[in-house]
């Protein structure tokens, strides 16, 4: 099982970001080899569709959940179609969310956020 995390930086000590299309990095961690991988989030500096172009990379990658903060519809609908399951981030670091999710204490995400969440709007983030 490949578990994709949202990241604000490319290593396991990091905060987890509780953005999923505005995060800088993702952490895929495989279950198996008890690895992970750090892929930079593409579309985070994207205008608009981000949170698609960055589903559309977490789909590419064969992850099975994602655990993040907060997701925009359209990237909750990507994810779904390819039955991606969604989860909540639970404490601050990247490398305690795979054992969250495998002790079952991590809450599923069924509903999206607002669209354009993670954007700065007005020099405010």
């Amino acid at each position: 099982m490949k578990i994709c995390i949202s990241s604000t930086s490319d290593n396991v000590n990091a905060l987890a970001d509780s953005r999923f299309g505005r995060c800088q990095f993702y952490a895929i961690y495989d279950d198996e080899t008890k690895e992970y991988e750090f892929i930079e989030n593409k579309g985070a500096q994207e205008a608009q569709g981000a949170g698609l172009k960055a589903a559309q990379s977490v789909v590419d990658k064969n992850v099975d959940v994602v655990i993040t903060g907060n997701m925009g519809p359209n990237a909750m609908r990507v994810l779904h179609s390819a039955n991606i399951k969604v989860y909540k981030i639970l404490g601050d670091k990247v490398k305690e969310q795979a054992k969250y999710y495998s002790e079952g204490k991590l809450i599923s995400i069924d509903t999206p956020g607002a669209s354009h969440m993670g954007m700065a709007r007005r020099g405010q983030i």
